[in-house]
């Protein structure tokens, strides 16, 4: 029996807004571009249907599909910096309170056998 994975049958409202977000934007700027569902998937070596299906915004759509239509509208700078460690207030607040307050003092070593 398979496990099916429920983030992409019933993900959470923000994800799918986000995804759904997402696609439409990328829909946008293909229309800007005049470009055709058949010159994109031709530009990124995927099919119709792939694109199609992230401009939907559909979570079962591969983040390579998405990443490469953000590469081919010249929009993939941003998500170089996406989850950049810098930018995680919550991660940083968390490693703060887990760096030791003391460490041990560093006994010098002597000669003496």
């Amino acid at each position: 029996m398979v496990a099916k994975n429920t983030l992409s049958t019933s993900p959470p409202y923000a994800v799918e807004s986000a995804l759904t977000q997402l696609g439409a934007n990328l829909r946008t700027a293909r229309l800007r571009r005049n470009l055709t569902l058949v010159d994109v998937g031709a530009k990124l070596g995927a099919g119709v249907r792939a694109i199609a299906d992230a401009e939907k915004g559909k979570p079962t759509t591969g983040i390579a599909v998405y990443v490469g239509l953000l590469w081919a509208y010249d929009l993939l700078d941003p998500m170089t910096d996406l989850a950049g460690p810098a930018r995680d207030i919550e991660g940083l607040a968390l490693a703060d309170t887990r760096e030791r307050a003391r460490s041990r003092t560093s006994r010098e070593l002597d000669n003496d056998f």
